[in-house]
Formats: structure tokens, C-alpha cells, sequence
């Protein structure tokens, strides 16, 4: 009987390979190629780095991982990707090489890349990431602006913040504050070009790096999830100035999280309008105009079988001057 049976034949959820109740969810993102898009989701990922342009450039990096078959990202210009490995096979331990250990590269997916290049961060810039965590977009932030200007990096949560000491250090990101106490982050109010806040989501954009975390997801994860992004929105816009962006990002592909969650915001807080988004990715990735959806909400969608990378979503948000 297993052999007879044909997956083809088999019900959509089970074709998308995701959670019954998570149908809606991906034809609402996706519409008639959702589950395109959910399959995408159950292949094996390839290793993504980021090049550090402090300290190399693509190729010296590519020169030094050879023997990886690491070879340039589709887009982001910093990217490097090795392949997915065949069989039973495992990536490189890149974290072992010497040029990971010089600072040369980072290890970071390459939507990651790709959200951090949208925000725009530019030299002499103040930029605080609200959400940093291990601090990965922080620092390409930082690269981004050739050090010059400041990131303040920020999370409620110290301890997921406790990488990017040794990140920083083996990086050399000099332009980079960490600011935990409410002491420290309440003169940044009001004096921010940029606000990044990466929230806490469900993480369904990754769910090819962590296959099992479809399985445990719950509708009520999903509701507290929300309730955390519209709380940290709400936190967040207090420090961008006029005329500065507040660019909302998450690794999920669910529009509860994504341009619904923007939407509401933007009915409690008038003084905000989403930025052109077409023309911002057209600006930073001319070429690849067919690489992304462009949301009729407002935002920029990536996906695995639209982008090749993990499922992300970036919205940028301009405060009234």
C-alpha cells in the first residue's frame, strides 16, 4: 500500500507537508502556490555565511573555503552559500576555520542578510536594533556603516545577548553599544534614524533548519507571539525621530505576524507610513526584481522557493517629520 501510493494524490496539508491547521495560514501568505511554498519548507538547507567587509572580501573569503564548494549568494552582495549536503553528509565546520576565527566571515541565513541590507543603515547614522539577540544583524548593521555612526544593541532578554561580546571582538565592530538598562536606553528616545526590531515570532521561515518545530507549534504560541510583537511595536517607536524608519522584521510567513500585525499598528499610531517598498528593493537589488513578494499590505515577503533562503518579512515604517 505505501508503495502504491502516490504523494501527488494525497491531501494539500499533506503535500505542503505542514500542520492541519496551519492551511489557512499559507494560502492566506501564499495564495494558489502555497503548497509550493510549504514543501520549499521540508528541503534541507544549505550553510549561508556573511562576509565581514571590515576585515575581507568575497573573494579572499571564497578563496580561503575552497574545499567547501562555497560559492556567491543569489543576492545579497556579502553572501556566500554552501550547497545543501546530499545523503547523510554534514555542512563544514566553518566556526573551525581560521578565517571564521580571524573575523573574516559570520555565519547568518541569507534573508538575514538581506533584511539587514532593507533597513538602509548608512554611515553616521543612529541606529538602535531593538530586538539583537546573539547580535547578528547588528553586526552587519555596523559593517554596513564602515563603523562610523553608532548601533545600540538591545534586548530584554541579557542573556541572549551574551554572544556578541565575542562576536564583537572577533569581528571588529567598533561603533557597537550594548545598552540593557532602561537607564541607558531612555536617551536614545526620539534619536534614532533607524529603529530595527527583529521580534519574536514563530520562526515558521525557518522551519527547514528546524523541521520538528511545525509539529509543536500551537494556535496559542502563535496569539502569544502576537502579542509580543505589538508590544515591543509599541515600545520600540518611542525612539525613532522624525523622519527615521521603523523597520519591523520576522522569520515567520504567517500574515497574522507579518502585514496584519503592521496594519494594526499603524491604526493605533497615525504619525507612521509604510515606505515605498517596491522601489526600496529595487534600489538595493536591482536585478532581481522577481525574487520577492511585494505585499499589497505594505512589506517585503522572501521565501525558499521564491528567494532560496529562509521565509522572512521586513516592513519599513517612516515617522512623520
Amino acid at each position: 500500500a505505501i508503495a502504491d501510493r502516490q504523494l501527488d494524490d494525497a491531501p494539500l496539508a499533506v503535500r505542503a507537508d505542514i500542520p492541519d491547521w496551519c492551511e489557512p495560514l499559507f494560502e492566506q501568505a501564499f495564495g494558489a502556490s502555497w503548497v509550493d511554498e510549504g514543501a520549499a519548507l521540508t528541503t534541507r538547507p544549505p550553510l549561508d555565511l556573511r562576509v565581514n567587509t571590515l576585515k575581507a572580501d568575497r573573494n579572499k573569503v571564497l578563496a580561503e573555503l575552497a574545499d567547501t564548494d562555497a560559492r556567491a549568494a543569489r543576492i545579497a552582495p556579502y553572501g556566500i552559500r554552501i550547497p545543501p549536503i546530499a545523503g547523510d553528509g554534514r555542512h563544514p565546520n566553518v566556526q573551525a576555520e581560521p578565517a571564521f576565527q580571524k573575523g573574516w566571515f559570520e555565519v547568518q541565513d541569507e534573508g538575514s542578510q538581506i533584511a539587514a541590507t532593507l533597513a538602509g543603515a548608512e554611515a553616521g547614522m543612529q541606529v538602535l536594533d531593538f530586538c539583537a539577540g546573539a547580535g547578528g544583524k547588528t553586526l552587519a548593521l555596523s559593517a554596513a556603516m564602515d563603523n562610523r555612526g553608532q548601533v545600540f544593541a538591545h534586548d530584554s532578554e541579557k542573556a541572549r545577548l551574551a554572544p556578541i561580546f565575542d562576536r564583537i571582538r572577533r569581528s571588529e565592530n567598533r561603533n557597537v553599544q550594548i545598552v540593557t538598562k532602561p537607564t541607558e536606553l531612555s536617551p536614545l528616545a526620539g534619536h534614532m534614524d533607524i529603529v530595527v526590531v527583529d521580534a519574536p515570532c514563530t520562526g515558521s521561515g525557518t522551519w527547514r533548519r528546524r523541521p520538528d518545530a511545525k509539529w509543536r507549534l500551537t494556535r496559542r504560541q502563535l496569539d502569544a507571539r502576537k502579542g509580543e510583537q505589538s508590544a515591543i511595536l509599541d515600545a520600540a517607536k518611542t525612539f525613532v525621530k522624525p523622519g527615521g524608519l521603523l523597520v519591523y522584521i520576522t522569520c515567520s510567513v504567517f500574515d497574522e505576524e507579518n502585514g496584519e500585525q503592521v496594519a494594526a499598528f499603524l491604526d493605533r499610531n497615525g504619525g507612521f507610513v509604510p515606505v515605498d517598498h517596491r522601489q526600496l528593493w529595487d534600489s538595493r537589488f536591482p536585478g532581481h526584481e522577481t525574487a520577492v513578494r511585494i505585499c499589497t499590505s505594505g512589506g517585503i515577503s522572501l521565501s525558499p522557493a521564491l528567494s532560496g533562503t529562509d521565509g522572512f518579512y521586513v516592513c519599513a515604517l517612516r515617522k512623520g517629520g
